[in-house]
């Protein structure tokens, strides 16, 4: 069972084809911060495409109730992102969110603090980028504040819906309202370093491929 969330296939399949520094390269040029400072993968290998469904976390102030429930609402292409305020001495996410989140066919996860039960990450092969993982619980320490609001991680602010890409180089979040300008930025950026590539492989000197296909402007600000 899955999320209630209608996904553009069309822009995951975009996504997919093209790397954060792709993605960070456009923005740059578009003048859109995205890149998620120190948010990381806890396995390089992972690979992370979906739309935000966000979560802000707080200081527990000893009010019961529960921070975990919301995994039930997610879905294929949306991604659990967490700003737990760079807290990085308690945990908001373990072992069963993420057993549910995979079996949820959730896209992954990102938080703006630390994670714990590493190991049922790796055997799932469910993608966690985050501060780091630590083992010490987040109960009575962390409290979930509100939940599809405007967060901010590693210094972005991300808004319900917004787009995630993340890979070994970390995690972009691209405004939703303007994912298409970045996609087609992202491409062309993309389409002029795979022929400095070609070029390099064929022999041409790299100050030569890079002045013909016009590197030092790719990531300069339009």
């Amino acid at each position: 069972m899955t999320g209630g969330l209608i996904v553009s296939t069309e822009i995951l399949v975009r996504l997919n084809a093209l790397s954060c520094t792709d993605l960070s390269d456009a923005m740059d040029r578009l003048g859109i911060p995205g890149q998620c400072l120190g948010i990381m993968p806890l396995d390089r290998r992972f690979r992370l495409v979906g739309q935000a469904f966000t979560l802000l976390y707080g200081p527990a102030d000893g009010t019961a109730g529960s921070v975990g429930d919301y995994i039930d609402e997610l879905g294929s292409g949306q991604v659990a992102v967490l700003d737990a305020q760079g807290r990085t001495d308690a945990t908001c996410w373990g072992d069963l969110l993420t057993s549910t989140a995979w079996h949820r066919q959730v896209a992954g996860t990102v938080i703006d603090g630390v994670c714990r039960d590493f190991d049922r990450s790796i055997e799932l092969n469910y993608p966690i980028f985050s501060r780091g993982n630590w083992m010490r619980t987040g109960k009575d320490r962390l409290q979930l504040v509100a939940r599809q609001v405007p967060i901010t991680i590693g210094g972005v602010i991300v808004a319900p819906g917004d787009w995630l890409r993340g890979d070994g180089d970390g995690v972009v979040s691209m405004p939703a309202a303007r994912i298409d300008e970045i996609l087609d930025m992202a491409e062309e950026v993309r389409a002029a370093e795979d022929r400095i590539r070609a070029a390099i492989d064929a022999g041409v000197p790299l100050h030569q491929a890079r002045a013909e296909q016009g590197y030092f402007t790719l990531q300069s600000r339009r």
